[in-house]
């Protein structure tokens, strides 16, 4: 060993790194042939320890079954599975195995010492390109050929258990619930539910017995929706975020029927491999800052929370316009501070825009970005009074902005006098029209990606009769994941149990009865309800 040892292997690692502060905390010298130097973190499962191969002067860590754990033969047999996977496992992109042993201890795994972040650290932390975010999700789908090859399935596949490193390199770890399907596994143990529940599949969360590949297949799904977004989804999926192409591998990756969805993983490989060498990426995804957190006690800092707080209100407004032939309400559920707005025109030619705006940043970060927006949108208002044309020249613009934000927006321009109204979506909720005297809500279409991702898009408008008595309800509400078919019908069921009420009072009992059903939901969406009625 040379007089002076390097101290770079020393330094912090993934997810969570937990030095003991207790004097008292006792660190073994030694596991089997290697040095121990620190602990870094410790679980009910197991411990990890920071060591050295003393030959090689190679460090690495070392994984040891908990102490409570080490009578219990279940445990011990899933703790040595783990480190046969990983012995199988052989790839640039899975976590290398040094080898794995018994101690006085008991049972431990050594692997290879990953210096770097985890991909949940970096989608909150930072920002990537869409290419980088794609190369990624196709070196763990690499990993995961060759785990699947092998008979392996991960079972626990989410942004903790990939790592990247210093150099960019991805390495998938953590395979303490994978699975040999052809395994003799203990048929109770089978039926175990284990996972991280927004990213497991339907069947491993409601049938853990019948999981297959294409599980880890629909758990990469959601990990390619976030990375291409830059953010963690928390369980909530609007596939219209993302451009068509890529929204139709993501849809194939996210069936909940598993023979609607990739079989093999070498199918989503081939699919995303074309879209990547089809597309071009010249635009980063929108960066994540982090605000500092607010001192209570701090008067200057209250103001300002007050101040951004109005701000926001005044992206709500609560009173509806008096429109010429129009009869308007509106209502939304806001509980907390977002990024989302609407906003009400009068252009010209007697005619009204009613347009509806989302950032994907939240609080603070949400209401100043969203305002940014509201100035441009009013701006090329005045310019034009055509939909489409509105929407391509702000997405060229924020585009090339150095904000780097990505918006949906919905866009609504009525014409009493030619008795016409124009729609345009950008990745957000629906229009719904009811024709005078009908029983049966009408959803009308015009699906385009959110703004802010490729300045070439080229957008779809649609326009439709609006006859005297005719109502449009405007809103936020979006139908997607799993039950998207019958979250859709319950919607329009809530529609028509409010038909003939006047607008106000419609859009109030619509955005209520929505908020009702999402009450118990993972993630409450934030909802805007405007009701649009023709008049003599």
């Amino acid at each position: 060993m040379p007089e002076v040892e390097s101290d770079f292997y020393k330094q912090d690692t993934l997810v969570d790194i937990s030095r003991d502060k207790k004097e008292d905390v006792v660190i073994p010298e030694t596991i089997g042939p290697y040095r121990i130097d620190s602990r870094l973190n410790v679980s009910g499962m197991s411990s990890l320890y920071l060591a050295m191969n003393l030959e090689t002067k190679i460090p690495l860590v070392i994984k040891v079954l908990a102490h409570d754990l080490v009578s219990k033969p279940e445990m011990v047999e899933r703790f040595v599975k783990e480190a046969e996977i990983i012995a199988l496992a052989d790839h640039p992109n899975i976590v290398k195995m040094y080898g794995h042993g018994e101690w006085e201890g008991g049972r431990y795994i050594a692997m290879e010492f990953v210096q770097g972040v985890s991909l949940r650290q970096f989608i909150i932390q930072h920002s990537m390109s869409p290419r980088r975010a794609l190369e990624i999700v196709l070196d763990v789908a690499g990993a995961l050929c060759h785990l699947h090859t092998h008979g392996i399935v991960h079972r626990d596949l989410k942004p903790e258990n990939i790592l990247l490193t210093e150099t960019g390199k991805v390495k998938l770890i953590d395979f303490g619930i994978a699975q040999l399907l052809a395994s003799d596994a203990d048929e109770e143990v089978r039926r175990r539910v284990m996972g991280t529940p927004i990213y497991m599949s339907p069947e491993q969360r409601d049938r853990p017995e019948d999981v297959t590949f294409s599980s880890d297949i629909y758990s990469l799904g959601i990990i390619t929706y976030e990375l291409v977004l830059g953010r963690l989804s928390h369980g909530v999926i609007h596939l219209s975020l993302v451009p068509k192409a890529l929204r139709k591998i993501l849809a194939n990756s996210l069936q909940p029927d598993t023979e609607k969805r990739y079989q093999d993983i070498v199918d989503f490989i081939m699919e995303l491999s074309k879209y990547i060498k089809k597309e071009k990426f010249e635009k980063k995804r929108g960066k994540k800052t982090k605000t500092s957190k607010e001192n209570s006690g701090d008067a200057e800092l209250e103001t300002m929370k007050e101040k951004i707080a109005a701000v926001g209100d005044e992206m709500l407004p609560k009173i509806a316009p008096s429109w010429h032939a129009v009869d308007i309400g509106v209502s939304n559920n806001k509980t907390k501070v977002t990024g989302i707005y609407y906003d009400f025109f009068e252009l010209s030619d007697d005619k009204y825009g009613i347009i509806m705006g989302e950032c994907g940043a939240e609080g603070v970060e949400g209401i100043i970005y969203t305002a940014i927006l509201r100035g441009m949108v009013r701006t090329l208002s005045r310019l034009t009074t055509k939909p489409i044309e509105l929407v391509t020249i702000l997405n060229e613009l924020l585009v090339n902005d150095t904000i780097e934000q990505i918006f949906t927006i919905s866009y609504l321009i009525v014409d009493p006098n030619d008795n016409k109204f124009y729609y345009i979506s950008c990745g957000h909720g629906n229009l719904w029209h009811i024709v005078s005297g009908g029983s049966t809500p009408k959803k009308v279409a015009a699906d385009n990606i959110a703004l802010g991702i490729d300045a070439d898009e080229e957008f779809l408008e649609v326009s439709h009769p609006w006859n005297v008595g005719d109502t449009i309800l405007f809103t936020t509400f979006s139908s997607t994941g799993e039950d998207e078919e019958n979250s859709e019908k319950a919607f329009a069921a809530l529609i028509a149990e409010n038909l003939y009420k006047p607008t106000q009072k419609q859009a109030d009992d619509i955005c209520d009865g929505v908020s009702k059903k999402q009450k118990d939901a993972p993630k409450e969406r934030p909802l805007t309800v405007v009701s649009v009625q023709r008049k003599a």
